[in-house]
């Protein structure tokens, strides 16, 4: 069975992905987009750095970002489809995929979901909202199974809906790439 080992990135990669974590979430948090300056950017520089990188050959470095970039769009995208992220979070994450490769995204990926989770649950308890949302989670489960999507049926699991409770999702991606980072400080 195949086993998942994180790597730290280069230095450039990490101080690049950094600032783009911290952008991100700024800008999620101000005005609730993510610019695209920001993901074509980081997207581009994530193959360029991992070309520069990447030992014996640069096409290797190529091939770490095009598949984490393949990684981290098809996981976000099926999420976008749902209406359960905005297009400006699969463009970060696509973005952060071509930078850390696939390995490490799903560290990214999985840190994320926990810390969305648990902010998610705190922003439900303060806005009193905690029982709506509970059975909305058991609702679109029920749907999913039934392939359907949710968002059809209640307009508040629309993110695009002014009904939906809405977290800047920048903000748990930021949260996890510093997590992520400070992890291998913490056994360096």
């Amino acid at each position: 069975m195949p086993v998942i080992q994180f790597s730290r990135p280069p230095l450039g990669i990490e101080v690049l992905l950094l600032a783009a974590v911290l952008i991100a979430a700024f800008t999620d948090m101000r005005w609730r987009r993510i610019p695209n300056w920001l993901t074509v950017t980081v997207l581009a520089l994530g193959f360029v750095l991992n070309a520069i990188n990447t030992y014996p050959t640069p096409l290797e470095g190529v091939w770490l970002a095009a598949k984490g970039l393949a990684l981290a769009f098809s996981l976000n995208l099926l999420m976008y489809a749902l209406r359960m992220t905005g297009a400006g979070d699969v463009k970060l994450m696509a973005a952060i995929g071509a930078l850390v490769g696939c390995s490490n995204f799903l560290g990214i990926f999985l840190l994320n979901a926990i810390v969305g989770g648990v902010l998610g649950l705190i922003l439900v308890c303060v806005k009193g909202r905690a029982r709506p949302t509970f059975w909305n989670v058991g609702y679109m489960a029920s749907e999913m199974m039934k392939w359907r999507a949710p968002y059809l049926t209640r307009q508040q699991l629309d993110v695009n809906s002014p009904e939906a409770l809405t977290l800047p999702r920048a903000v748990p991606i930021c949260l996890a790439v510093i997590v992520f980072l400070a992890c291998f400080l913490a056994y360096s």
